[in-house]
Formats: C-alpha cells, sequence, structure tokens
C-alpha cells in the first residue's frame, strides 16, 4: 500500500486556506491530518501526525507557526506574506539547528506567475526601461503584493549583474506616489479593484518597441497545483527556499 504524505493546512478557514484543504483531500498520494483555524491549538498538530504543514494564516501569525513547525521537525510551505529580510535571517538560524528540515516561502503558487517573473528577470537586461502594475481585489491587505516585490528585485539584480543603467525618468514634480514604490530602483504600482483575484504586468520598453509580460489569476483554483507542488517537493529541500522557482529548473531559483 502506498504511504500517504500527512498534511495540515493552517487558515483553513480562509480563501486560500479552503482551496488547498480540497487540493489536498483530492490527491490520491496525500492525507488531510489537521485543518486549523485561527483559534485552533498548534499542539494538534503534534497529534495529528503531520510532517508537511502548509500555512496561509496572516503575517501576523504566519512567524510563529512556521517556528512552531520547524521546532517540531515538521516541513513548511508557506504562502503568507509579512516576511522580511530580518525574518528570513531568523528563520535561517532556526532551520541551521534543524537541518532536515525544509521550508518554503512562496510569494505566489500559480506556476504562471512563477514563470512570468523568471522570464522579466532574462529579459530586462535587454530593456532601457521596466516597470511593474500589479493588480488585486480589494481585500488583499499588503501593496505591492510580494510577487510584485519578488518580481522587482530579481529585475534590479538581472539589470545590475549585466550593467543596465537606471531607467530614464525625467520627473520632478509630482503627488506622492504617483510614480508608484520604487523597489531597487524599479517602480512598482499597485491597483486594488472590486472584480479582479490576481493579476500583474512587467513593462518593458526600448526606443521603438515595448514587451509586456502579463499574468492573470481568475480564480484561487490557479495557486493549488503550485501549492502540492511545494508539499510534494519540500522535504526535498532541506533548508529555507523562497520563491517555487528554487523548486523549478529556472535560472532565479531559490533567489531572494
Amino acid at each position: 500500500m502506498t504511504e500517504h504524505l500527512p498534511v495540515a493546512v493552517l487558515g483553513a478557514r480562509g480563501r486560500m486556506g479552503s482551496e488547498a484543504v480540497r487540493a489536498v483531500e483530492a490527491a490520491a498520494d496525500l492525507e488531510l491530518v489537521a485543518a486549523l483555524g485561527s483559534s485552533d491549538p498548534l499542539d494538534s498538530l503534534l497529534s495529528a501526525g503531520a510532517r508537511v504543514v502548509v500555512d496561509l494564516t496572516v503575517p501576523d501569525a504566519t512567524v510563529g507557526n512556521v517556528s512552531f513547525a520547524v521546532e517540531h521537525g515538521m516541513h513548511a510551505v508557506v504562502g503568507t506574506t509579512g516576511w522580511t529580510d530580518e525574518r528570513l535571517t531568523r528563520l535561517e538560524t532556526l532551520l541551521a539547528g534543524s537541518p532536515g528540515t525544509g521550508v518554503l516561502i512562496a510569494p505566489n503558487f500559480a506556476l504562471g506567475s512563477v514563470l512570468a517573473t523568471a522570464f522579466a528577470a532574462a529579459a530586462a537586461r535587454y530593456f532601457e526601461s521596466v516597470e511593474i502594475v500589479e493588480l488585486h481585489h480589494p481585500d488583499k491587505v499588503d501593496a505591492p503584493s510580494g510577487t510584485a516585490v519578488r518580481t522587482a528585485r530579481l529585475v534590479a539584480a538581472a539589470r545590475a549583474a549585466a550593467g543596465v543603467p537606471q531607467a530614464p525618468d525625467a520627473t520632478r514634480e509630482m503627488l506622492d506616489g504617483a510614480r508608484g514604490a520604487g523597489i531597487d530602483g524599479v517602480p512598482v504600482h499597485s491597483v486594488r479593484l472590486r472584480g479582479l483575484t490576481a493579476h500583474q504586468e512587467v513593462l518593458l520598453g526600448s526606443p521603438g518597441e515595448q514587451l509586456t509580460i502579463r499574468h492573470d489569476s481568475y480564480d484561487r483554483a490557479s495557486f493549488m497545483p503550485g501549492v502540492l507542488l511545494g508539499v510534494r517537493s519540500v522535504a526535498d529541500h532541506p533548508g529555507l527556499t523562497v520563491g517555487l522557482d528554487g523548486y523549478l529548473d529556472l535560472p532565479t531559483g531559490g533567489a531572494r
């Protein structure tokens, strides 16, 4: 008989969490052993025998949840935002004491989005200008999105490595925020609009041409293949991996 991988979902009553619960339950090789809400005790993960914890909670809770998992030898697949460089460094220190444990922190689980970010980073060195527009539903609590932040950082790193100068911009007078948030020199613009789910455009331009790399998620079901890929792969990648591209054959794999 094939052994099923015991999986727990945290944030199981939220939109992403409930979708993940259904995805895990439908997977023939996985077993949902716990589906916890915000008020449920983490100790129940131990009695349930979870080996992989999927954290789809909120920024205020995710650090404690992932720390609990690592301290008890459980792997973690994380889709929650709020992981600053300082928090990531502290997590790496914690993981050093549990060398067989893996944690994946993914700003986006949609495979198309991960590919679009990698394509944008590859293309960015060949264009004079680059800007990012991310568009989400108005219930999203952070801006810019984690995906946009990661895309901007990878794009900026690729341009710096290739010696591409700062994009031209003659703006001298503007209202606060009119040019977006500057992330490593890349302008990022956030739209919050009812009817949207998760969308991103990377706009690249040079004299006489423009390249637009756009990804659209119309339903949270689009994130589930990436969640399941993370669940099935995290044990094979001990330590911290940032970005689902770290589990794919992509040049950006695992870079912060």
